[in-house]
């Protein structure tokens, strides 16, 4: 067959391009092929800031109350530093978990109050949560102007976890992702909005401005945050799903967690990120992560372990690198996660299985494997690492789908 003619497609769209004969790839945004045969096209509009302002109607809805359920991630390759108001210095590109997660219902009646400030109650684990109330409403205020309505009702939030808030897991992103996921079930209800993208969109956009991962916890199994030319419709405001269909090996790809620390992290993310301002490795790192992002983009299709074992590590050495080597420098990693990485190494060796592990800011361990090896791996952290957990303790996961209304009360 002739090779396809290349046309120019105008920005702000980009164009996923699905083959006839399943063999999905993908189009670079700004290009549109022809060739023969019939094809499919998923045509996405890169949303702007202010594409994402509330236009609908005034508050008509008096109270309702809604429930989601929104999963943690896991980046592979790796966001440090930030620009502007919570956009990446660098893309990255995550695991969306499946049981790891949490559960928010937004409850929500008209509040007669003319204070321009957000109305708000706050249970975790249906207790009274003072300490978390002030990232909520600094999350409440960064999204006002896009979701005004808000001011308009009283509203009570009820959220939980399926892990244990101290295991050392971050759950910033599974809990801004739910919440914005709830913020936006109101505007639909409001509005009467049917478009399940720009839903996502927005949703991922608000969760964003709480915690920057959070805009990759609504969508699942693979998202992309952050403009890289070689991922359709990426951009710095939202995640998207890496588009075209990942290997068959990542759908049902294993995460076990072993929690090294489940104290508290002793730097926070956002002083981290901070810290990324006139690093004397930065720009290297920003270059070296969108070439991180070409190299993952063809393992997600091809199905490379060994390349994903080798990209993978590297990243979560890096991060921490990069931590190690900022001033002031901070070490979070504690002796048990080299302990652990060590095990692995020669349990790779010995076994030949392709077992990675990979890190967050902070000293528990991610331990990503096939499902087929499930078994052998498990058996492996119960009898050789379980001794490095804090308290023995691990958790046993796997890539998801993304978040899941859970029930809706208009």
């Amino acid at each position: 067959m002739p090779g396809p003619e290349v046309i120019w497609w105008r920005r702000p769209y980009s164009l996923d391009l699905i083959w006839p004969d399943d063999d999905k790839k993908l189009l670079p945004p700004g290009h549109l092929i022809f060739g023969k045969g019939i094809f499919v096209f998923q045509i996405s509009k890169i949303m702007k800031d202010a594409d994402f302002v509330y236009k609908g109607p005034g508050s008509l809805k008096n109270e309702g109350k809604v429930t989601w359920t929104a999963p943690s991630n896991i980046a592979l390759v790796k966001y440090w530093g930030k620009k502007g108001l919570q956009l990446p210095a660098n893309p990255s590109l995550s695991l969306s978990l499946s049981t790891s997660a949490t559960t928010t219902e937004l409850s929500y009646w008209s509040n007669e109050s003319s204070d321009e400030e957000v109305s708000f109650d706050l249970f975790f684990d249906g207790s009274p949560k003072p300490s978390f109330r002030p990232k909520v409403a600094d999350f409440f205020k960064r999204i006002l102007p896009y979701v005004p309505f808000i001011k308009d009702y009283h509203l009570q939030i009820k959220t939980s976890n399926t892990f244990p808030h101290s295991s050392g897991i971050a759950s910033s992103a599974s809990g801004m992702g739910a919440l914005a996921l709830c913020v936006m079930s109101l505007e639909k209800e409001l509005s009467g909005l049917e478009d399940e993208d720009y839903f996502l969109k927005k949703a991922s956009f608000l969760a964003r401005l709480g915690s920057g991962s959070a805009c990759r916890s609504i969508e699942g199994p693979v998202v992309v945050w952050g403009g890289h030319p070689e991922y359709p419709g990426s951009n710095d405001l939202y995640g998207v799903r890496f588009a075209g269909g990942i290997h068959p090996i990542f759908e049902t790809y294993r995460d076990s967690i072993l929690l090294v620390d489940k104290g508290q992290k002793k730097v926070s993310s956002t002083l981290g990120h901070n810290l990324m301002n006139g690093h004397p490795y930065g720009e290297s790192r920003f270059t070296h992560a969108n070439q991180n992002m070409s190299r993952m983009r063809d393992i997600m299709r091809n199905g490379d372990l060994p390349e994903f074992v080798q990209l993978v590590e590297s990243e979560a050495l890096t991060l921490h690198a990069m931590m190690l080597t900022s001033n002031p420098y901070f070490l979070l990693m504690r002796p048990n996660t080299l302990h652990i990485i060590e095990s692995l190494f020669e349990f790779r060796q010995d076994t030949g299985y392709q077992v990675s592990f990979t890190l967050d800011a902070g000293a528990n361990v991610h331990l990503l494997y096939p499902n087929e090896i499930r078994s052998e791996v498990e058996d492996f952290i119960a009898s050789h690492l379980r001794a490095f957990c804090e308290q023995g303790q691990f958790l046993l996961d796997r890539v998801g789908s993304g978040a899941e209304l859970k029930s809706e009360n208009s």
